[in-house]
């Protein structure tokens, strides 16, 4: 039947997914993103001097652009080029939260009935892994030094972890980096040379206390056996289709 878990109504929503991540993809590519974002001038040209429209013109951007799967690390050096390291930090922050929503909300919504039926063992442990505490768990997710942020975004989606407590979570744990960033970009705005280099030293500095506790986070879950690992199953001798 159409509505089964193994009929067609789950492969056209999987397509119907494709479809509009494809369609995000060619709207950028017809915007020109893919240059614009390596033109600071361009983006100092849309935000610089337009009060909310530039504002709104950098969460847009930024959304867009994350939840394709861009570094969301590069928005967050733009903003604090364009807005200096504190209102840079807090925009990408909240630009990178909606594509971080964009990307789960299609993903709960078009992709999930059909990643389930074919890969619902996998899915199952992911979203065991997830539930437990969604909301300190989704903040670890982030702290973590691996993964991919779109990636993680759309795993999400097709679990059964509620939306808010993912999607707030990521966000506080976007934070910490994008700050190092946002510290970065604002510093290569810097008027003067000491300016330039404290800016620059301290967000190195910062990007290495970041790193160190993604990696105790890390390492935390790992000796609690909580981070799923792939084949898993496969040397337990449970592995096999459905």
């Amino acid at each position: 039947m159409a509505d089964s878990p193994g009929g067609l109504k789950p492969v056209l929503k999987g397509l119907a997914m494709l479809a509009v991540f494809g369609g995000l993809v060619a709207l950028a590519r017809a915007l020109g993103l893919e240059q614009h974002l390596a033109d600071r001038q361009w983006l100092l040209a849309h935000v610089e001097g337009q009060g909310v429209a530039g504002v709104l013109f950098f969460l847009g951007i930024t959304a867009l652009v994350t939840a394709m799967g861009v570094p969301r690390q590069l928005t967050a050096l733009l903003g604090g080029y364009a807005f200096g390291w504190f209102w840079g930090t807090l925009l990408a922050t909240l630009g990178t939260a909606a594509g971080c929503a964009l990307d789960f909300v299609l993903a709960r919504t078009l992709g999930r009935d059909f990643v389930l039926h074919r890969f619902g063992r996998r899915v199952g442990k992911l979203d065991a892994f997830l539930r437990t505490g969604p909301w300190r768990t989704s903040l670890a997710i982030r702290l973590f030094p691996v993964g991919h942020n779109m990636l993680t975004n759309v795993a999400a989606g097709v679990t059964s972890i509620p939306a808010v407590p993912f999607i707030l979570g990521s966000a506080l744990g976007y934070t910490p980096q994008n700050l190092v960033f946002a510290i970065f970009g604002a510093g290569v705005s810097a008027q003067t040379g000491l300016g330039r280099m404290l800016s620059i030293g301290l967000s190195v500095a910062l990007l290495a206390v970041s790193t160190w506790i993604g990696l105790s986070v890390y390492r935390a879950y790992k000796r609690k056996g909580a981070v799923p690992v792939d084949g898993e199953d496969e040397k337990n001798g449970n592995g096999g289709g459905e």
